[in-house]
């Protein structure tokens, strides 16, 4: 069923959601799933709505137009998206294949509703994989020494093929602080470890040496500020002192994959809220 996803942020105050209640009532509007979060702290209000888009007498051009003098009146931070426009994913890699791979089965699939016009990695390992996909595959080597002409082709290629979202499916650099100003919001990246433990390179090693009982994944958004951005999605999977490191990287590759698919998956349905440096989600 096509939807209209209205999606709202604003200072929280009286007749918020009885205004945007009744502006769609005015116009027939069908709301097939309503989500409400008042944050306390902040003194923000965050909604969500889905409504049927065959019940409106308008397309999207004439919703935000008819919508906006109610934004203006309460402040609102907000975006209204049409389901039947797929958003274009660009994934990103280096060399380890799980989390890509997973991604692309469930694209295929159509689990994940989107489309996916390339894929960028940083090695030529992925390239059979991803091409057998039918997708077209850049390689784009980062030389430590000099990373700036690797990451001004990222960014063209990003930009010609017209991304809503980049994905770093285990891709193994980190963004330049331009990329993650000009893309705040629009990058997401899974981090192999429960942040905000285990920062850094073998988080499973560094687990392994602490005894723990639990081992996860991160699904975030990507800033400026390494592993820090507004978190999305986490889970963990217990383990034990009879789990080796071995153990441990296998189970923790797979919290990762379902961790990112969830997290993008998330993203794409316009559930995900960022205010400040947290997110509210409508799941």
């Amino acid at each position: 069923m096509r939807t209209y996803r209205l999606v709202i942020a604003c200072p929280d105050g009286v007749g918020i959601v009885a205004k945007v209640s009744n502006f769609l009532a005015t116009y027939n509007g069908w709301i097939s799933e309503a989500s409400h979060h008042s944050d306390n702290q902040s003194g923000w209000f965050f909604m969500r709505h889905e409504i049927r888009a065959d019940s409106l007498p308008f397309d999207l051009d004439g919703f935000r137009q008819a919508f906006a003098p109610i934004a203006r009146e309460f402040s609102m931070e907000w975006r209204v998206t049409d389901s039947e426009q797929k958003k274009r994913v660009v994934l990103m890699a280096s060399r380890e294949s799980h989390c890509l791979a997973d991604l692309l089965y469930r694209w295929q699939s159509g689990e994940l509703d989107c489309e996916i016009p390339c894929v960028i990695a940083n090695h030529d390992d992925l390239r059979s994989m991803v091409e057998w996909y039918g997708i077209p595959y850049f390689h784009v080597p980062v030389d430590p020494k000099d990373k700036a002409p690797a990451f001004a082709e990222v960014s063209r290629l990003v930009h010609e093929h017209a991304a809503d979202v980049v994905v770093l499916a285990r891709y193994m650099q980190i963004l330049p602080p331009d990329i993650c100003r000009e893309y705040a919001g629009q990058v997401i990246n899974i981090h192999h470890s429960f942040l905000p433990s285990f920062v850094g390179a073998k988080p499973y090693h560094q687990a392994a040496r602490r005894g723990v009982k639990l081992i996860g994944a991160t699904c975030h958004y990507v800033t400026e500020e390494l592993d820090a951005g507004p978190i999305i999605e986490q889970d963990v999977v217990r383990i034990s002192h009879r789990d080796s490191v071995d153990d441990m990287v296998r189970l923790g590759k797979d919290v990762e994959k379902r961790v990112l698919a969830h997290g993008l998956r998330l993203h794409l349905e316009d559930r995900v809220l960022i205010h400040d440096n947290k997110t509210v989600v409508f799941d």
